[in-house]
């Protein structure tokens, strides 16, 4: 082949591997930018129990407009907004009944599970109406579920999310402390509080390490609640509620606003 030929037939190869390479980056890109539907998945500190202003189309699984997922979307106009994240929802009721609206143009997905897998109702209500032997002991039965079946659960819900949605930055919530301590507080011990603070962090520890393992980001509500715990004079968390016992040991409407909304946002 002349020396001409040769550098016009490179010349050609280079061009049609620039245009295809250019074709990829431009379809890859036009996909991304698509990719911006927000579908908010999870339980009750998802749906905003306890924030009031329930969505009356909910029904019991109660989500609320002050709810963080709700928040977020008014701010931010996502071109979709699919807000399926239920009270007294497990694991297994976000693979049942939460997944439908994901899909390919799905570009963010928030979600708060694992608390009533590890019962957390009765936790708290045995450390409440019992004596701290039987708090404690209970907090203990919780842990040991938290180390052996929880990360299984998690692990088949945010496989089941990655599947469904390829494109989405996912965000794993977690759950805050609940009470403020060295204290002069009404209510349970000082041995309770710390207890039930100690399993908060023990289950955050076990989904912030299920969600890396995804390749998700885990949005730590902690520091947000820190000085508004129960107890702390400014609680954004309500306490055990007789008039209304589904919604204790829920976030106020200042706790989704104040504590959940800045940690989706940095980890959006």
């Amino acid at each position: 082949m002349r020396r001409s030929r040769l550098v016009g037939f490179l010349g050609s190869l280079v061009l049609a591997a620039g245009t295809a390479l250019t074709g990829a980056a431009t379809a890859g890109a036009a996909q991304h930018a698509a990719a911006d539907g927000y579908v908010a998945l999870g339980d009750s500190y998802s749906s905003g129990v306890g924030a009031g202003s329930y969505i009356a189309s909910s029904g019991d699984c109660k989500r609320s407009t002050k709810a963080h997922p709700y928040l977020w979307a008014a701010a931010n106009s996502p071109s979709s907004f699919d807000f399926t994240a239920c009270s007294g929802a497990r694991t297994g009721d976000v693979l049942a009944g939460q997944l439908g609206p994901l899909g390919s143009t799905t570009g963010l997905v928030s979600i708060s599970v694992g608390g009533n897998d590890a019962g957390f109702a009765d936790v708290m209500m045995t450390c409440v109406l019992q004596s701290d032997s039987s708090c404690l002991s209970r907090i203990a039965t919780a842990k040991a579920y938290v180390d052996s079946t929880l990360p299984g659960n998690l692990d088949n819900v945010y496989s089941a999310i990655r599947d469904r949605a390829p494109n989405a930055h996912v965000v794993v919530l977690g759950y805050p402390r609940f009470y403020r301590l060295g204290t002069s507080c009404l209510g349970l011990s000082e041995t309770k509080r710390k207890a039930i603070n100690d399993a908060a962090d023990h289950l955050n520890t076990a989904i912030a390490k299920r969600a890396a393992d995804h390749g998700f980001t885990f949005g730590d509500v902690r520091p947000t609640f820190s000085g508004h715990e129960i107890c702390s004079g400014s609680s954004w968390l309500h306490s055990v509620n007789w008039l209304n016992i589904g919604e204790s040991y829920h976030p106020t409407a200042a706790g989704q606003s104040g504590g959940y909304l800045p940690a989706l946002d940095g980890a959006a």
